[in-house]
């Protein structure tokens, strides 16, 4: 029921870019993907449930991207680079991203409970991952430096939080448009330069390791 499951999800996440989460009812999603209320049950268990998928996948795909552009055949502080300007462009469109970053989740999220202690183990293997909780952001942030490998993983992490800060305190446009900031746009020239810089300095050193 693999593909069920993905267009159950598929269904949330269209859900959310119309109505807040606790406006998202579970037999439209089951309609939106053509299956049964009974095969959403099964696989989530109930709205929490499916919640925490929702926020799971998003993770996973986070970390499977970060993946992707750091074994790309380029220079490593280059890969560093692309990934801090990939998480600034990804968080602009993709709040539930956003909110595992940054801890800034509001009431338009589904933002997940806990499955509560003591209760059954999902049937389903990808929920029981689920259910274990998605990661905060400490953790996440952890997960991704770890994607770098032991070398790099220190400049990862840099990279990750000039990233974040631009995340979490944008530039804004100056001018008339101030009126209607744009408040995840991409990461600027002079951000990615000051990225390079560092890591360049830090890896042309006699240590040849970011401290």
């Amino acid at each position: 029921m693999a593909n069920a499951r993905e267009a159950l999800l598929d269904a949330a996440l269209a859900a959310l870019a119309h109505h807040p989460w606790s406006a998202v009812r579970m037999a439209d999603l089951a309609a939106a993907a053509r299956v049964s209320r009974q095969t959403l049950y099964n696989e989530f268990g109930s709205k929490d449930g499916l919640a925490r998928a929702l926020v799971r996948r998003e993770a996973d795909a986070y970390l499977h991207g970060v993946r992707s552009l750091l074994a790309a055949p380029a220079p490593p502080e280059r890969n560093l680079v692309r990934v801090a300007e990939w998480i600034v462009a990804r968080a602009a469109v993709r709040p539930i991203l956003r909110a595992l970053l940054t801890g800034a989740w509001n009431e338009r999220l589904p933002q997940p409970r806990p499955a509560r202690p003591g209760a059954r183990p999902a049937p389903v293997p990808a929920q029981r991952r689920a259910d274990a909780g998605p990661p905060a952001p400490g953790e996440l942030v952890a997960e991704t430096a770890a994607c770098a490998g032991e070398r790099w993983a220190a400049g990862c992490e840099l990279a990750v939080r000039i990233a974040l800060s631009h995340v979490v305190a944008p530039a804004l446009p100056v001018g008339p448009q101030c009126a209607e900031p744009e408040s995840w746009s991409p990461m600027t020239p002079t951000m990615t330069r000051v990225i390079e810089t560092i890591l360049s300095v830090e890896t042309t050193s006699p240590r040849k390791t970011i401290p």
